[in-house]
């Protein structure tokens, strides 16, 4: 594992900690996106919890309190996001829930002997990892057998992503999923990350059993385009709709967002 680059990663989010939790309730495309993501985890059964880039603990506690017979872990590279975390679950009770901080390559020196039912991974904290391979082995390692991941990443092949920003004529912004090294969301801030096919992800969890996928914002225009989505508030809804029907079929894959379900 690479700690420089984990490092790297690592203080990229201590900054972006700063005003997470504000830039999220600001954005209605990014609330129903995880809430969508939180119905898919709900599926399934489960005595362990793990949320890998927990973030600042949104989604452990709200699992933590809608689920209060379950332990919920979380883990996040960043030591700042795993501080907000655990003063979240302070400040809500929630006794069920245990945060530290580390990468998916050290689950199993953070949480030494436990193994988990479901491990889920929202807004692409995967993307960050320095192997995919390695990261999927060391994931699936820490899940029981019979259990889910539940994945979701940021496409390779966003589509209307491409198709909107040569409309503008920003070309470099185009195809910047394209790199090798993607830079992130951040025109300013540079974030070591990389974006990956649906092909590459199922290949490289190809050890566990695909259960599920689904993209997001095919036709909806993802989070980022706040300016586009105010001025089409009142389709939102129809889009979201589209997106839908687009999911039964090929257009799934070229969505700004992809989550999968794989089994052990």
């Amino acid at each position: 594992m690479n700690k420089e680059y984990y490092r790297e990663v690592g203080q990229y989010y201590d900054i972006d900690a700063q005003d997470y939790d504000a830039r999220y309730w600001a954005n209605p495309v990014l609330q129903r996106m995880r809430q969508s993501f939180r119905e898919e985890t709900k599926r399934y059964s489960a005595d362990t919890m793990l949320e890998i880039g927990c973030g600042t603990g949104f989604d452990l506690v709200h699992f933590g309190q809608t689920h209060p017979d379950r332990k919920i872990f979380g883990i996040d590279v960043s030591a700042e996001m795993a501080h907000r975390a655990q003063e979240r679950i302070q400040d809500n009770g929630c006794a069920n829930i245990v945060v530290r901080q580390g990468s998916e390559g050290e689950i199993s020196s953070v949480y030494p002997g436990q193994t988990f039912d479901v491990i889920y991974v929202f807004f692409g904290a995967l993307n960050t990892v320095d192997d995919l391979k390695r990261a999927a082995r060391d994931v699936a390692a820490a899940l029981n057998p019979g259990g889910h991941l539940v994945l979701t990443f940021v496409n390779r092949w966003y589509l209307g992503g491409i198709l909107l920003e040569l409309a503008r004529f920003r070309f470099s912004s185009a195809f910047s999923r394209l790199r090798k090294v993607w830079s992130g969301y951040s025109p300013y801030k540079f974030l070591p990350s990389h974006c990956y096919t649906p092909a590459k992800i199922m290949k490289a969890f190809s050890e566990l059993q695909l259960r599920s996928r689904k993209g997001y914002c095919i036709f909806h225009p993802a989070w980022y385009y706040t300016g586009i989505n105010r001025r089409i508030n009142r389709f939102s809804r129809l889009l979201w709709k589209m997106d839908a029907v687009a999911n039964t079929t090929m257009l799934w894959q070229f969505g700004e967002y992809s989550l999968f379900v794989f089994q052990k």
